[in-house]
């Protein structure tokens, strides 16, 4: 399904960056979530059946959505199949082990749903820009981490990598609305108030990961999130399409918005500003084509080929 003219609403203020003028509605956000949530039940169903084990990485900047989309994920699935892992920092004693450790505690179980609302690519961004590990601790766990996630695969999870992308205008809105709510304010830690003015640190480390960890066999794949109900939408759309599964209806379980969605090297380039998927606060490094449209979601079956 695609947004019609009588489904958007005039936006307040248009972000650089924004591929659509208008936000969704409510209403039709409604309507789409709930067809692709059905979906989502026959995808759980399937994987029931089958025992197969799936992990998605819920990862990106903060306050790009990541919470709310995996609620969105979570909203109807059933919970003896389908699990939320949040992990807390590290204690005393996780700090002295392996650092996949603790994650790998985390990991499906046959016919399982996992996802996890950060995992262990915090080394690669906030503990890297914020001082929390050391640079021998970091330069272990980029040169490490494709072979960790290539044991996963080959073991028969099924890995999917989201990472939602927000501009910085968009990051510091939501932090303001965050510390006027006051049943919000927990999801606004020092760490991220000291973030906010490291824009370009966070910016330069993301890229970094990227160049080491958005391979073929194991992608990243990234979703423009200024607006939040078309970034659920669409992290729906990448994780059904990348399956086959009985009942399947491919008009409403179809490839995401390639205007939203990409791998980190399928950008253009407009006027010397990066466009649409990536993050608005920098031009971005493309190590493949810069220009022309964007990619979508891997093919479904790219995990199985290493």
């Amino acid at each position: 399904m695609s947004s019609s003219p009588e489904s958007e609403r005039p936006r307040p203020e248009q972000q650089r960056g924004d591929p659509y003028e208008t936000a969704l509605t409510r209403e039709a956000y409604v309507r789409e979530k709930r067809l692709l949530q059905i979906e989502l039940l026959k995808l759980q169903a399937h994987i029931t059946r089958s025992s197969e084990r799936v992990l998605i990485l819920f990862e990106g900047r903060d306050a790009a959505g990541k919470g709310g989309a995996i609620t969105r994920f979570m909203e109807h699935l059933n919970p003896r199949g389908a699990r939320v892992v949040a992990l807390d920092k590290p204690s005393d004693t996780e700090r002295t082990q392996w650092y996949f450790q603790r994650y790998v505690a985390h990991l499906p179980s046959g016919g399982e749903i996992v996802m996890m609302d950060r995992s262990w690519y915090n080394r690669a961004g906030v503990e890297r820009v914020m001082g929390y590990c050391s640079s021998a601790e970091y330069e272990e766990f980029i040169q490490t981490v494709p072979e960790f996630e290539r044991m996963l695969v080959g073991s028969g999870i099924r890995l999917v990598k989201l990472w939602f992308s927000i501009d910085e205008a968009e990051q510091r809105r939501r932090f303001a609305r965050r510390g006027e709510d006051a049943v919000a304010q927990w999801k606004l830690s020092p760490t991220d108030l000291a973030s906010v003015d490291r824009w370009d640190e966070y910016i330069a480390a993301e890229e970094a990961m990227f160049v080491q960890t958005d391979t073929p066999a194991l992608p990243w794949i990234v979703i423009a999130s200024n607006d939040k109900r078309r970034a659920r939408l669409e992290a729906m759309r990448c994780v059904l399409s990348r399956f086959d599964y009985p009942g399947k209806d491919p008009l409403i379980a179809h490839a995401p918005d390639p205007r939203l969605v990409g791998r980190p090297s399928q950008i253009h380039h407009e006027g010397g500003e990066a466009d649409a998927v990536m993050p608005a606060g920098r031009n971005r490094r493309a190590s493949g084509n810069a220009r022309g449209g964007l990619g979508g979601c891997p093919p479904h079956d790219s995990h199985r080929h290493q």
